[in-house]
């Protein structure tokens, strides 16, 4: 026990900092009832040139069906370590998925864009269903679809 105190306080000591620097983000997807299975989702951002920056969520735990959210399968090259631990169900037509999580300020305002990949089985793919600015300003402003997606709102 007295060796593991000094190990949580030095964790603690490095964390907080950071959780300071973060913002907390609620990013609600819901979806057209489109009247097919459920959808796969990838949620993911690019930075100001278009590169690949990271996943923040994949609705849907089948790997074989990730080739599918082209956009984000091209960006990652398919590498299931970019999700490890942030999977849930696939979404069914007509639901919503909320999820919330700890964003940095430092994306906000500084060019970065959130992209939504959808994927529905026996239904065609929809890569860059959504691409929205990572903005404040942005923020509660929902943004319809393409396909799958009748709106994808975020709010802090």
């Amino acid at each position: 026990m007295n060796k593991i105190m000094p190990a949580i306080a030095l964790t603690v000591a490095l964390t907080l900092p950071n959780l300071a620097q973060a913002r907390p983000l609620k990013l609600t997807t819901m979806l057209t009832n489109y009247g097919g299975d459920g959808a796969y989702l990838a949620i993911y951002l690019t930075n100001a040139q278009g590169a690949y920056a990271g996943s923040l969520w994949m609705a849907g735990r089948k790997s074989k069906y990730y080739a599918h959210l082209s956009g984000w399968h091209r960006a990652t090259g398919g590498n299931p370590a970019e999700i490890n631990g942030i999977t849930g169900a696939s979404v069914g037509a007509g639901r919503t998925l909320e999820i919330s999580l700890d964003l940095a300020d430092a994306l906000f305002d500084a060019g970065y864009t959130l992209h939504v990949d959808a994927a529905v089985e026996d239904m065609r793919d929809s890569p860059n269903e959504v691409a929205v600015p990572l903005t404040t300003a942005g923020a509660k402003t929902p943004v319809r679809g393409r396909r799958y997606v009748s709106s994808l709102a975020y709010s802090f």
